[in-house]
């Protein structure tokens, strides 16, 4: 019986562990996210327009995916927390990419442009997911 209990308060821990770096990671992906893109997606989304919360969400989501991958494949604490960075400048990365394929992209979007916000957002889910694929070792 303590066995088990002891197994069980251990799990927590571990899960505590993990549970609180996805969070720091998420915070830290949102603050570099908005910091790449030149406009204000939070400012822009209070003042209700749909286009950067579209691409935003596109982009948290498409972080999440790999996130999760990282998380259930990982073989410790450690390896995780290198497969969640890797995640990261990916995800980074298909910004950088996309925008440089789409030129007019940043002025779409802060003109509240959905089929240009919603493209972005495509992508960025795309990538997840072969991200977080490609994390099955």
């Amino acid at each position: 019986m303590n066995g088990t209990l002891l197994d069980s308060v251990q799990g927590l821990v571990d899960f505590a562990a993990y549970f609180l770096a996805a969070l720091v990671y998420l915070l830290v992906f949102c603050v570099i996210y908005c910091k790449v893109t030149p406009y204000d997606e939070l400012k822009m989304v209070r003042e209700g327009k749909l286009a950067p919360a579209i691409s935003f969400g596109g982009a948290f989501i498409g972080f999440i995916l790999p996130l999760q991958s990282a998380i259930s494949h990982s073989v410790n604490f450690v390896d995780m927390l290198i497969w969640a960075l890797i995640a990261m400048l990916v995800q980074i990365l298909v910004f950088s990419l996309v925008r440089l394929f789409f030129r007019d992209l940043v002025r779409q979007i802060e003109e509240n442009q959905v089929a240009a916000a919603t493209l972005l957002a495509l992508f960025a889910l795309a990538i997840g997911v072969l991200n977080a694929a490609s994390m099955t070792y």
